[in-house]
């Protein structure tokens, strides 16, 4: 049971509710209805969270950062979210599995990963090898900095929701 306000798109007025019924009418998620209790914070998480992916890292790409993030947080609500949005993307539910597990079969991913997980375990602390590993993968600057940006978007998701207790709503997830 969340323990901050949320708003109820269907009951409710004001700000909050205008942007759950208008730009979110189709995303009435857990987490955004408890973040339309604050519009202003809502509207500026939506443009970062929009703004974070430049194109530098695919979509699937994208999910891996937020995998990796979300189970170093902890944040159960997130990796079901982002379990969905990654099945949906094209991976399976073992490679999501995996990767939650920071392993994967390819390369490339392997190296992202490994990045991703060394800046959330070292508060951004890459050392020269990871990041060598991850440029010699493939990967550019603007990648490097899609991925920090990922990471601060999950992790202000992951506090919120820990703060908030969301419930989820999305499918299970197995526990690691």
């Amino acid at each position: 049971m969340p323990r901050l306000k949320i708003i109820d798109p269907t009951t409710d007025t004001g700000a909050g509710a205008d942007l759950l019924n208008g730009p979110l009418k189709e995303k009435q998620i857990n987490i955004f209805k408890g973040l339309a209790a604050h519009p202003p914070v809502l509207e500026a998480f939506l443009g970062w969270a929009t703004g974070s992916k430049g194109g530098a890292l695919s979509p699937i790409e994208g999910e891996v950062v937020q995998l990796v993030t979300a189970e170093k947080n902890q944040c159960t609500y997130c990796a079901s979210a982002h379990t969905k949005v990654a099945t949906g993307s094209g991976l399976s539910e073992e490679e999501v599995i995996n990767i939650r597990r920071r392993q994967s079969d390819d390369a490339k991913i392997q190296s992202l990963i490994n990045f991703t997980a060394e800046a959330v375990d070292t508060a951004g602390n890459v050392s020269d090898e990871t990041l060598q590993a991850f440029m010699d993968a493939g990967y550019s600057t603007e990648a490097a900095i899609e991925v920090v940006a990922g990471i601060s978007v999950m992790t202000f998701t992951s506090f919120y929701n820990h703060i908030n207790d969301t419930e989820v709503d999305f499918p299970a997830i197995p526990e690691l």
